[in-house]
This record gives structure tokens, C-alpha cells and sequence, in this order.
């Protein structure tokens, strides 16, 4: 079938959405809506930047607020304006739930790619969201049957970061300018400025335990191309203060880099994907407020937080969170990776199995589920590996 008429929206407001999203609009010749560098670069109109949604310091939420506000209102205005003939909406769940809803009464064709995680919380949303849509494009292959159940049109896609170009260990080694030899550390704080600001100083604290403990271990921390300029700035002048060189990822995200690394301090997220995926065990981290928190207890309703761990069913991967998100236990479980890496590795490897499908890359499936000439997978059944890797 060929591509409806009228442009593309798409609609992803954080990074890794930013990122799942280019290489499908890469085969579009006509899209605009709300993203960061990665969709800019292929070529997509921005009309709301990702970074408006960030915010930093005093006054960051209201600042956060108003940007989501901006770019609410920027992106319903040109969608009326001018009418596209199908949406392609990655993550950001509340914000995309809400705009499904206004572009069902434009008549515009609504695909929801990296379906809200109705497994992990409120799993009683599935049922009010698919009526939204019209296909969910989901990530991981448990999902599928989940959201077949509440009554959306689904296909298992793949993930967006198996597309992600990866080049050999020693050029990713020599492009960052690190040794051939030496045990390397990638510290990688988060994607948004919350997360930073919690977990850049326990971690960088971690490493110079490590450092202290092993001798010469080399490290980047690895910052991701959606952050605001005064996040990176303050993150780039705390690595420096610790000695460690921060990067700042181009249009292409942190996959470029994480083949030079043999372990990962990573914030929970697609990072820590990501890092598997690249042969990197990664030691997941994260902090949150006290409300969060206490809320995070009451509604989730699986006992794992890492995305690898919750594909593999088990806690393959160290899991750091709250209290427990201490230099002291980091630098710990750092080490215990860089003593007896051959399991770590063995792990990586699996999830990287369970995530794998035979056929097009998950950005071809998504492209023709914008068109409506979505295939056998629209109506194909659960694929074995859902059984293999609920959570």
C-alpha cells in the first residue's frame, strides 16, 4: 500500500523517543511535530523541541510546565492546520494519550509506538488507551499479548535500539581517545535534568572509589543530546572537577560510544538497554523524591526496574535504587563486574537474543503500520518469547 496523503506527526518528547523515532521518519519525505536532534537530522520539522520541556535549577518546574504547555499548544495548532494523514506518537505517555484523543476527531491514523508500560503500573489503563489508537507498535514481545487482550490492533516491532549503528570496540576506543588496554568505565547519568542532578555525584564518586581500588581506569561520562545547555554545563564542569572528560552525544545517541566501555553506571531507562545491547553490563542506578517513591511502592507491579532484567524475568543486572544508590555500592558492584565479566556478558547476550526478531528492522515494521499495510503481524499470535521474558 502506498503512504496516505497529507504530512506525518510525530510526537516524541524525550530522548529515547527522539531516537526510536528517526529512522522512521527517515522514510517519510514529509514530516513536522515535537522531537530533538535525532529527528531533526532526519529531517523532520521541528515545531516543539524536546529541551522546552527540560528545565533545571530554580524555578525548573514551572519552567518544565510551561514548556510542555508550549509545545501542547504548538503541536495542536499546526496538527488542525494541517491535518496529517497519520501520527506516529513514541513514549511520553501522558502527553501522547491526550493528543490521541484530539486526533481521533481530526481523523488522522494513530500509531502509538513503545506503548505505555501498562505491565510494569496501572495496568487497568490498557482497555481506556486502545480504543486511542489505531495500532500499538511495541518493543518488547510480552507486550503484544497484553495489549492484543485490552483490544488494540498490535505488532511486536522489535526495539528501536538493535538499529542503532554500532562500531567495533577499538574504534569506539579510539574515537573517545581512551586506551587500548585499560579497564573503562561509562558513567551515564540520565536524560533528564532530575536525574542528573541525583545520580552525577554518587557517581562520579563511585568511580573515584574504584579508581582508588584498581589503579588506572579510565572513564567518559556520556551525556545525552536532549539535555538543556546549563544541565550539560554543570554536568560537564562536575566530571571535569573529578577528572573525567564528559561527551556530549551527537544526533545518534550513546550507542556510538558504549562498545568502549567494560561496564556501565547507567540511570534506569533505555540506557541500560542500550548498554546490553553493546555487550556492556551496565549497574542500573536511580534516585527519586520521597513521593515518587512512596508512590513507585504502591503502584508497581513488577519486582524489577531494570529494562534487561525485566526481559530476562530475573535480576541479572545490579539494581541500585534509592538508599541503596550510595558511591560506596556502586563502586562495588562495578568491580564485581570488572573482576568476572564473562556472565554479565552471557546475560547481555540473552536479552539481546529475546529482543531480536527475523524479518525488516522495527523502524520498516512501524512505517508500514503508518500506512495501514501493516501485514501477517497484525493478526499473527503472541510470539513464543512472550511466554520467555514476562515479567
Amino acid at each position: 500500500m502506498s503512504a496516505p496523503r497529507g504530512p506525518l506527526l510525530v510526537v516524541a518528547g524525550e530522548a529515547s523517543g527522539d531516537l526510536a523515532a528517526a529512522p522512521v521518519v527517515r522514510r517519510r519525505a514529509d514530516a513536522f511535530g515535537m522531537g530533538g536532534d535525532a529527528l531533526r537530522a532526519a529531517g523532520c520539522e521541528i515545531v516543539a523541541d524536546v529541551r522546552d520541556s527540560t528545565a533545571m535549577g530554580l524555578g525548573g518546574v514551572s519552567a518544565r510546565a510551561l514548556g510542555i504547555l508550549r509545545a501542547w499548544r504548538s503541536i495542536t495548532r499546526e496538527a488542525r492546520r494541517r491535518r496529517p494523514a497519520a501520527a506516529l506518537l513514541v513514549n511520553y505517555t501522558e502527553f501522547n494519550i491526550r493528543l490521541a484523543r484530539e486526533l481521533r476527531r481530526l481523523g488522522t491514523r494513530v500509531v502509538f509506538y513503545g506503548a505505555p508500560q501498562v505491565w510494569a503500573w496501572r495496568p487497568g489503563r490498557a482497555r481506556h488507551i486502545a480504543p486511542l489508537v489505531d495500532h500499538m507498535a511495541v518493543m518488547f514481545p510480552f507486550e503484544e499479548a497484553l495489549w492484543r487482550a485490552a483490544g488494540a490492533p498490535t505488532t511486536w516491532v522489535g526495539h528501536h535500539a538493535l538499529e542503532a549503528p554500532r562500531p567495533p570496540r577499538a574504534a569506539a576506543r579510539d574515537r573517545l581517545g581512551l586506551s587500548t588496554h585499560a579497564e573503562a568505565v561509562a558513567i551515564l547519568p540520565g536524560s533528564r535534568p532530575h536525574e542528573v542532578r541525583r545520580l552525577l555525584p554518587p557517581m562520579l564518586a563511585a568511580l573515584a572509589d574504584v579508581r582508588a581500588a584498581r589503579g588506572t581506569v579510565e572513564a567518559r561520562v556520556l551525556l545525552a543530546p536532549s539535555l538543556d545547555r546549563a544541565t550539560a554545563a554543570s554536568a560537564t564542569a562536575q566530571a571535569a572537577r573529578a577528572g573525567v572528560e564528559a561527551v556530549l552525544a551527537g544526533s545518534s545517541g550513546i550507542a556510538a560510544h558504549l562498545a568502549a566501555f567494560d561496564v556501565a553506571l547507567t540511570a534506569s531507562g533505555t540506557a541500560s538497554l542500550e548498554c546490553v545491547i553493546s555487550g556492556t553490563p551496565p549497574v542500573i542506578a536511580y534516585r527519586v523524591d520521597l513521593v515518587t517513591e512512596l508512590a513507585a511502592r504502591a503502584l508497581l507491579k513488577t519486582p524489577h526496574v531494570g529494562l534487561p532484567n525485566i526481559v530476562l524475568g530475573r535480576r541479572a543486572f545490579a539494581e541500585l535504587l534509592q538508599r541503596d544508590a550510595t558511591a560506596a555500592r556502586m563502586a562495588e558492584e562495578v568491580s564485581r563486574v570488572l573482576d568476572a565479566p564473562e556472565a554479565a556478558r552471557a546475560d547481555a547476550a540473552e536479552v539481546v537474543r529475546r529482543l531480536t526478531r527475523e524479518g525488516p528492522p522495527p523502524s520498516a515494521r512501524v512505517a508500514d503500520l503508518l500506512t495501514g499495510s501493516s501485514g501477517p503481524d497484525a493478526t499473527r499470535g503472541a510470539p513464543r518469547a512472550a511466554v520467555d521474558a514476562r515479567p
